[in-house]
């Protein structure tokens, strides 16, 4: 029986956690795991808002490549991960999540949605379909 493959979504706030979910998920054996490519940002923005990011010419500039290079990712993947920590989603990755659901792909999340007096929004939980805060927990669905 093989694994199947897995494209991790995410902001690039959690960069570092997103990083270590990934390191788990390959050290629990999951062959292929496409993640998002944050390297090409530089660090000074990374700590930024987006609001604040977009007021850089070169980060606007940026940007759409970085979002189309990881719709590629979602393509070749099986399943989608959305690491949502605190239930944030920003909009690069509300985008990915409906590429994904377009694609038909079924979606894990790791956490649920925001409620909307904090910003969450009504559609995006629909999408999910399952909560998994662990990588153990995703791995089990792989297989």
């Amino acid at each position: 029986m093989s694994m199947k493959s897995v494209v991790v979504c995410g902001s690039q706030r959690y960069k570092t956690e997103i990083r270590q979910f990934v390191d788990r998920l390959k050290a629990l054996g999951v062959g292929v795991v496409f993640e998002p490519n944050f390297e090409r940002q530089r660090t000074k923005m990374l700590g930024k808002k987006e609001k604040d990011r977009l007021q850089s010419r070169n980060y606007r500039l940026r940007v759409p490549a970085m979002v189309h290079e990881h719709f590629d990712r979602i393509r070749k993947a099986d399943v989608c991960f959305i690491y949502n920590k605190k239930g944030y989603l920003g909009v690069n990755t509300t985008l990915e999540l409906g590429f994904a659901h377009g694609k038909n792909m079924v979606i894990y999340a790791l956490e649920p949605e925001k409620h909307t007096k904090f910003g969450g929004e009504i559609c995006r939980d629909i999408l999910f379909t399952e909560i998994l805060d662990k990588p153990e927990e995703l791995v089990k669905r792989l297989t």
